[in-house]
């Protein structure tokens, strides 16, 4: 957009060239000699080992706000329908505090801000879902005191459950220190902007909190291709509709305290947005948008897992601020590797890696101004 065309990658760069790398999981080698040819020691250091980042005189700097965690409880108590969709199951039940911080060692990732994944803490059983919530909370707390400044964490809270997530949402905040709410981009049939959330969204804006969403396959859509698996498609998807149910119910322009982060460089928004402002001339909708949909866009802020690719980043620079994008990974699904890789390879400037690296984040949680 106007105002920072300078920051966005050029057209003739995007054509012909695989941003991703040859193999799925960068060698250490191609993303050591990838930083070098670029310049970004300083932000992405090198992940060979301590020592060698000591003797270079760096330490890690990036910031991750999509990595994922699993209580060593979540799996049992869930009786298995934690991890549905096929994907990563193994990986999720497999996860360590120690495997997270090697990777983020490796990776070059000072901090992680924790979060479940779908479908979180929701089952359908009001007093074990909001019980659960609390068990993965106060042991997310628990990682963050005994390995400072290397995690922060989501809260997850047990919506569609008003009364529970009303209460989850002050204990998360105010005893436990939360960085934010972790949300899903829908639960069952409804999406963020639903009456039904609105006690929720009004407490997190009057507490001008960091709410990050996660993307799900809503009920609806789960089986719509049988043969291909939900997050493939559904998940960035949901994405672009949890945005869609905030933005023409009003949520966005009323929220004004609320600072919302979407995964995966906001699903198809990037590619739909002229198309959603150019059918927004209808005086209804104008009402609740009153300050126009690309303003309401430019606003939210975006993560960047698996989406540090030229044709992914292109779209969302081109509709977003490069304040409003930030460092995710996606970890245990994905290495921390392929992420920052992927960043060296997109063209730009050093002051905006830094930006999304790190700096961007650090405006974003208090826990990491300090």
């Amino acid at each position: 957009m106007a105002g920072h065309d300078d920051r966005v990658l050029a057209r003739d760069e995007l054509h012909g060239h695989n941003s991703q790398p040859s193999a799925f999981f960068p060698s250490r080698r191609e993303f050591l000699s990838t930083l070098a040819a670029l310049g970004v020691s300083t932000i992405v250091p090198s992940a060979a080992s301590a020592a060698q980042a000591s003797l270079a005189g760096n330490k890690p700097r990036l910031i991750d706000v999509h990595h994922h965690f699993s209580p060593p409880f979540y799996g049992k108590e869930t009786g298995g329908r934690a991890f549905s969709y096929g994907m990563g199951d193994r990986r999720m039940l497999q996860w360590t505090p120690e495997a997270s911080l090697a990777e983020m060692d490796k990776g070059g990732v000072e901090c992680a801000i924790l979060s479940l994944t779908t479908p979180a803490v929701w089952f359908g059983d009001l007093q074990a879902d909001r019980s659960l919530a609390r068990r993965c909370n106060e042991y997310a707390a628990q990682l963050v005191s005994d390995h400072p400044g290397r995690f922060g964490f989501f809260a997850a809270v047990p919506l569609p459950d008003t009364e529970g997530s009303l209460r989850e949402i002050t204990y998360a905040l105010d005893t436990l220190k939360a960085d934010g709410i972790g949300l899903l981009t829908s639960y069952d049939a409804k999406w963020p902007g639903d009456p039904a959330f609105a006690a929720v969204f009004e407490e997190l804006n009057r507490r001008k909190a960091v709410v990050y969403f996660h993307p799900t396959a809503p009920s609806c859509c789960r089986d719509l291709i049988p043969s291909v698996p939900p997050p493939y498609i559904e998940f960035p998807h949901d994405t672009t509709r949890a945005v869609m149910s905030l933005l023409y119910s009003g949520s966005l322009a009323r929220l004004r305290g609320v600072r919302f982060i979407f995964s995966h460089a906001g699903g198809t928004i990037p590619m739909l947005a002229s198309r959603i402002a150019g059918l927004a001339h209808d005086p209804v909708m104008a009402e609740k948008v009153p300050d126009g949909v690309e303003y309401e866009l430019k606003r939210l802020h975006y993560d960047i897992a698996n989406s540090a690719n030229r044709p992914a980043m292109s779209a969302l620079m081109n509709l977003v601020p490069v304040s409003q994008i930030v460092f995710g990974s996606d970890y245990p699904f994905f290495p921390i590797g392929l992420t920052a890789m992927g960043m060296t390879n997109l063209g730009l400037v050093a002051p905006d890696l830094q930006a999304i690296g790190r700096d961007n984040a650090i405006g974003l949680f208090s826990r990491l101004k300090a």
